[in-house]
């Protein structure tokens, strides 16, 4: 009997994305096989560095070599503070493949179109860094990507978990990586502007992650809610916890398979 395609949808999370590692990594290694990837802001990263032909091995050697100055660079544009322009050139040097025609896996890179507040699918063809680039422009920090005239953010302001994405590359199950919820709890009540602003505006990415997760079959929620986004140097122990909750949905896997 063929077997239904499986498909990945991996969310945001910035360096949280190293646990898209550790959980690639227990599904490789108990054999769940991964026909399509669509991914969201770090989730594009790591899926696209899967798809392009990287092993999950050589994907933690490039992690090693991930700065925040080695993909961001000062922007002189009033719309961000920084430029992601040096990620690109990050993904082209590492990547087996730059081109969405030469990707190993079927994948989608998740942005929005700032304009129209639209989810954009970048897919099937053109440069496989520029969709990544996009896919990561998180307003306000990077400058905006501009694609066919349009001006594309990170895809977590639309669509945090691209289930719907990878749905419609023809996916017949889905395992959803959600590394935004992840049981997270709130830090008490913040005493200052910009800390008012932060918790808000991570009330509303979680809560509209959630609603993301009903077209998952599976939906994998590392326990690591106790590291911010921003905390790169605590790639290791995201990829451990990635891993564990990896290995904990594999029964689960196996069994829908």
């Amino acid at each position: 009997m063929e077997r239904k395609r499986i498909g990945l949808a991996l969310s945001g999370g910035g360096a949280r994305g190293f646990a898209h590692v550790g959980v690639l990594e227990a599904l490789v290694e108990n054999d769940i096989p991964i026909d399509l990837i669509a991914g969201t802001s770090a989730g594009s990263f790591v899926g696209g560095a899967l798809a392009s032909g990287l092993s999950v091995d050589e994907i933690v050697g490039v992690g090693k070599e991930i700065s925040w100055f080695g993909v961001a660079g000062f922007s002189y544009s009033p719309r961000g503070f920084l430029s992601n322009s040096p990620m690109g050139t990050f993904i082209e040097k590492h990547f087996p493949a730059n081109r969405f025609e030469d990707l190993k896996i079927p994948f989608a890179a998740v942005a929005c179109d700032l304009e129209k507040g639209e989810e954009v699918v970048l897919k099937d063809t053109g440069s496989l860094a520029h969709a990544i680039r996009a896919s990561c422009a998180i307003p306000g920090v990077f400058v905006p990507v501009t694609d066919d005239g349009r001006q594309l953010v990170d895809g977590g302001v639309v669509s945090p978990i691209p289930t719907r994405a990878v749905k419609e590359m023809g996916a017949e199950i889905i395992i959803a990586v959600d590394l935004i919820t992840c049981g997270s709890t709130y830090w008490g009540t913040p005493t200052t502007l910009v800390g008012t602003f932060f918790q808000s505006a991570m009330i509303m990415l979680r809560t509209t992650s959630k609603h993301q997760h009903y077209r998952a079959d599976v939906v994998i929620e590392p326990a690591i809610s106790h590291i911010r986004p921003d905390e790169i140097a605590k790639r290791d122990e995201l990829i451990e916890l990635g891993k564990k909750a990896g290995l904990a949905a594999v029964d689960r896997i196996r069994e829908i398979i």
